[in-house]
């Protein structure tokens, strides 16, 4: 095992005198999980850190000065554009991952970091972005990522990699899920109850600005991401799009659309001003939570969205965006031509950001953290946001009755026009 450890101011820190110790999967970027734990890791300032792999430039020496412990794994030097070439070894190193004598063993896991065993006395509570997608509901993805030959193989090691993720999950205490929608994935993959607190965002990072003529979508451009609804969207809706975000679909993107504007990938600064430059921001994939969408409204722009996942309980149909049918690109373009017509008030949006702010995240994790071992049995009232859970069925229902008006009416101006042809 490698220890890792760099001295520098103590950030704020949870007022506990309880022993914490903080797992997360692997810290090689910073990206939406990560940026998650950083905020636990600032709330527990004295808890060491395990993790898998560790890069401290990749993570912008976000972690400099914490007592980090890695994996043995660390030592074969893979960064970010490798790591899942190690996907057979990360369950037996996950569980030789040995945090010392602790109260509380707080994991951040969408993979393996559930898995590890804790302490003696100790409680597992694990912030879970959702279980390990290519094991449960992705596979099809992961395996179309591989040549034809090699997926027998990694359909075996999923199917291993799955049947060991449910038993990891029996030794976790409490499990709390970043939106309704990872709760629900948590009792189909787990069959257990997770109470749900919504990740936080940089919400100071951002400010309203001139908006411009572009759409924008913020993504990395793999094929679950749904890049392609977006576009062809505002292909037919003949408006001009941008795209922030690399990977593997990027260059075939890039040919099939040349109209659209792909700006690869994009610091905090350039992000900002993309942001509030954007006349809205559309984001085409389903997501556990989505944070692009939260980031474009704390930036006071309106986002145009899938009607699924964490955008449900993120964006107000009709007030801060509009809700689409997901995967229906009829929907997304009449999302599009209705966004400019919306009664759309920036500082509204920005309000409703605020209310997945890292302050608000942080007092309700250690709150939370308290009254779990506290109980001793994780049997808490959900955390959720009662005015946007009473809105998910009301707001999928709207988006899907605008769809079907659309669709009648384009039905109805088609048959005028053959009508027309025939006289």
């Amino acid at each position: 095992m490698d220890n890792l450890s760099i001295l520098s101011p103590p950030p704020p820190q949870a007022e506990s005198a309880e022993r914490v110790s903080l797992i997360h999967d692997y810290l090689l970027v910073m990206r939406g999980a990560e940026r998650t734990f950083a905020a636990i890791a600032d709330l527990y300032a004295d808890a060491p850190i395990f993790t898998l792999l560790y890069d401290e430039l990749g993570t912008k020496q976000r972690f400099a000065g914490r007592s980090i412990t890695t994996s043995s794994l660390q030592r074969l030097g893979v960064d970010q554009s490798k790591f899942r070439r190690l996907l057979p070894l990360y369950p037996r190193a996950a569980e030789r991952l040995k945090p010392p004598a602790s109260d509380i063993v707080l994991s951040s896991s969408s993979a393996f970091a559930h898995g590890v065993h804790k302490p003696e006395g100790a409680m597992h509570i694990c912030y879970c972005y959702t279980p390990f997608r290519y094991a449960w509901y992705e596979q099809e993805y992961a395996l179309n990522e591989v040549r034809s030959s090699l997926r027998p193989l990694l359909r075996s090691q999923l199917r291993r990699i799955r049947n060991w993720d449910l038993a990891a999950s029996s030794r976790v205490d409490a499990y709390i899920a970043i939106s309704e929608y990872g709760r629900e994935r948590i009792r189909r993959c787990y069959d257990r109850d997770a109470a749900v607190i919504h990740p936080p965002v940089d919400t100071h990072r951002f400010a309203p600005g001139e908006p411009g003529d572009s759409l924008l979508v913020v993504s990395e451009l793999v094929r679950h991401k749904r890049v392609r609804i977006a576009l062809e969207a505002a292909r037919q809706a003949r408006v001009p799009i941008r795209v922030v975000g690399s990977g593997p679909n990027y260059d075939a993107l890039a040919r099939y659309y040349p109209e659209a504007e792909f700006l690869g990938r994009a610091d905090d600064k350039q992000l900002a001003e993309l942001y509030a430059s954007a006349r809205a921001v559309v984001v085409p994939s389903i997501e556990e939570f989505g944070i692009t969408a939260v980031e474009a409204q704390a930036a006071g722009r309106p986002v145009i969205a899938a009607a699924a996942g964490g955008a449900l309980e993120t964006v107000l149909d009709g007030q801060t965006g509009r809700l689409a049918i997901p995967d229906d690109i009829d929907s997304f373009t009449q999302a599009i031509r209705e966004i400019d017509k919306l009664d759309f008030d920036p500082a509204h949006a920005i309000d409703n950001a605020e209310r997945f702010s890292v302050a608000a995240f942080q007092r309700r994790l250690s709150r939370h953290v308290t009254e779990v071992t506290e109980g001793r049995d994780g049997s808490l009232p959900l955390e959720r946001d009662d005015d946007n859970v009473r809105s998910i069925s009301a707001a999928l229902a709207q988006s899907r009755a605008r769809a079907a008006r659309a669709h009648a009416a384009r039905t109805h101006e088609a048959g005028e026009s053959r009508g027309r042809a025939t006289v």
